[in-house]
């Protein structure tokens, strides 16, 4: 915030970061798909996401209290951090303490999965951020988007509870928000179709993003384009674009 409030106490609105991508793939036969699935488990694997963690806990300001990971069979991930800030909170008589703050938790989960009957795999990671005070957690979404291949992205922003003024005055959120994407790079946008559904009453924000350019290419695993005739190539990018629109709008379309 450039001009902080003046907080009667300690600012403890909850902010919470849902985000969600999905990364989908051509996989031919069930061999390649199992493959697929292997070859993104390996390379998301709980170590990785671990790392990436700290990195969007280090980017909030806040300090790792407890690391939970777990590598499961036969495919997918979790972690787990429990995170923690110091924060100076003043008195009425003009004293200060240091107080241990609970700042909640930052978690990441992975889902890999394939279509039974279209050669679509696909994998996806959800991260949930959940912070107390000052700090939002969408200063870490260019970060987020980035750490992944991102075909599809959903995102969901909801500011809880209020803190008060030294007045008594209730402030339920301390900073400007119109849209998630205010906080998402330019050029990452441009790469994407999206679309904002919010309930700004409720401090409530959701937005969804499609990704615009489809290089059949980056979508075949185990498999080069030019070996493919013309009217296969235009079959998978029609799968992998119907694939994409139904996960993007929610409904089962086709």
């Amino acid at each position: 915030m450039k001009d902080k409030y003046k907080l009667y106490g300690f600012n403890n609105l909850t902010k919470s970061l849902s985000f969600n991508i999905y990364d989908v793939c051509y996989a031919k036969s069930n061999r390649e798909q199992w493959d697929y699935i292997a070859y993104i488990d390996e390379q998301y694997n709980s170590e990785r996401l671990t790392n990436i963690l700290l990195k969007v806990t280090d980017m909030i300001g806040a300090n790792v209290l407890n690391i939970s990971k777990q590598d499961y069979d036969p495919q997918g991930a979790s972690v787990t951090l429990l995170i923690a800030e110091e924060s100076m909170v003043p008195f009425k008589d003009g004293e200060t303490v240091v107080a241990h703050l609970d700042k909640s938790h930052v978690t990441v989960h992975t889902y890999p999965e394939y279509h039974p009957d279209n050669s679509i795999a696909t994998f996806r990671v959800d991260i949930d951020v959940a912070t107390c005070g000052e700090i939002t957690p969408l200063s870490t979404l260019d970060f987020l988007i980035n750490s992944f291949d991102s075909d599809i992205i959903t995102m969901d922003y909801h500011v809880r509870g209020f803190t008060r003024d030294i007045a008594g005055k209730k402030i339920f959120i301390d900073h400007h928000i119109s849209s998630i994407q205010d906080y998402i790079d330019d050029e990452i946008l441009q790469k994407y179709d999206a679309i904002d559904i919010n309930m700004y009453q409720s401090n409530i924000f959701h937005t969804k993003m499609l990704i615009k350019e489809l290089d059949l290419q980056n979508y075949l695993f185990k498999t080069d384009v030019y070996e493919l005739p013309p009217k296969e190539r235009l079959l998978i990018s029609d799968n992998l674009r119907k694939e994409m629109i139904e996960i993007f709008s929610g409904t089962n379309v086709y």
